[in-house]
């Protein structure tokens, strides 16, 4: 089994992970040895943070070997990813890959004799809305019924928190002036419409009013922020998007938890005073990356 997005997961399945996640935190002595004798590599042909340190920290913490391999110092320059694959699944016992396209993650899966992880590509990001479903679970005390709003660009992480929601009850609504269509999924959009659960709108401040959970992400990928040849669109990404920053007058009128994938920009997508918000959770979302990660590994390895 592998973990490209969630579509081959039932409710039951994604409900448990959230919950393992959870048990693992809070009892992490317990599951210490559960990747003893094990390696995860653990392949980056994009910069991380948050993705990197929770997946090779959870290999440590649960007792096996996380092995960081960086594309650009590796022959997945040179060869078929096909065959790099063939030969990596020999030597370890899952692979986390966070990829620029999901269709060579697809391959990675289809060469692999071992779990594959999507760590992020440009459409899903499924470790990152599992680490927000167990953030909203610890917060609010339960997925069904909470209700979820993302303020931004419609990418990767809205599909994944859109799956993600609609397959655990929780209440989702997006506001997202801006596709970005390279995430496009028309049958997931389709899926996720059937549920009831998952509505899209522009209005923001209606949106917020009695939002348990705001959510926003980065306006423009890391990897465009400073590059010249984007910043054209960035200048017209940020007007266009101003009016949907998470600030004070945007949540006056809520009390909601604030929450951010990170890395953040600042003053662009969130203020500061919203980061630093009694009510904000951005760091221990980010912290539940890590029991986010060991779930999925144990779960794919069992």
């Amino acid at each position: 089994m592998h973990l490209i997005n969630f579509k081959e997961l039932s409710s039951q399945d994604l409900n448990s992970m959230v919950d393992l996640g959870i048990e693992i935190k809070h009892n992490p002595q317990k599951y210490a040895k559960a990747f003893a004798g094990k390696s995860a590599a653990l392949i980056f042909q994009k910069t991380s943070t948050r993705t990197r340190v929770a997946f090779e920290v959870a290999a440590t913490q649960l007792g096996g070997h996380g092995l960081y391999i960086d594309w650009r110092t590796t022959n997945f320059t040179l060869a078929d990813i096909i065959d790099e694959i063939q030969y990596l699944s020999r030597n370890v016992d899952i692979i986390m890959a966070r990829l620029l396209f999901d269709r060579d993650l697809v391959k990675m899966a289809n060469a692999s004799r071992v779990p594959v992880i999507n760590g992020c590509d440009e459409m899903y990001h499924p470790s990152q809305a599992l680490a927000d479903l167990i953030t909203i679970k610890e917060k609010k005390g339960a997925l069904k019924g909470a209700k979820l709003v993302y303020l931004g660009v419609h990418n990767n992480v809205c599909n994944s928190l859109i799956e993600a929601c609609t397959k655990t009850g929780v209440k989702l609504t997006t506001v997202t002036p801006i596709f970005n269509e390279a995430a496009r999924d028309d049958e997931l959009l389709i899926e996720a419409k059937k549920t009831g659960l998952w509505q899209s709108t522009l209005d923001a401040k209606k949106a917020v009013e009695d939002a348990d959970f705001v959510y926003t992400d980065t306006w423009i990928d890391m990897e465009f922020f400073t590059d010249p040849k984007f910043a054209a669109e960035k200048d017209n990404r940020i007007k266009l998007m101003m009016p949907y920053q998470i600030n004070d007058e945007l949540l006056r009128i809520s009390d909601a938890y604030i929450m951010h994938d990170m890395p953040i920009h600042r003053g662009y997508e969130i203020t500061l005073q919203a980061i630093e918000s009694p009510k904000s959770v951005i760091y221990e979302q980010a912290e539940n990356r890590l029991y986010a990660a060991k779930a999925i590994m144990l779960k794919l390895l069992t």
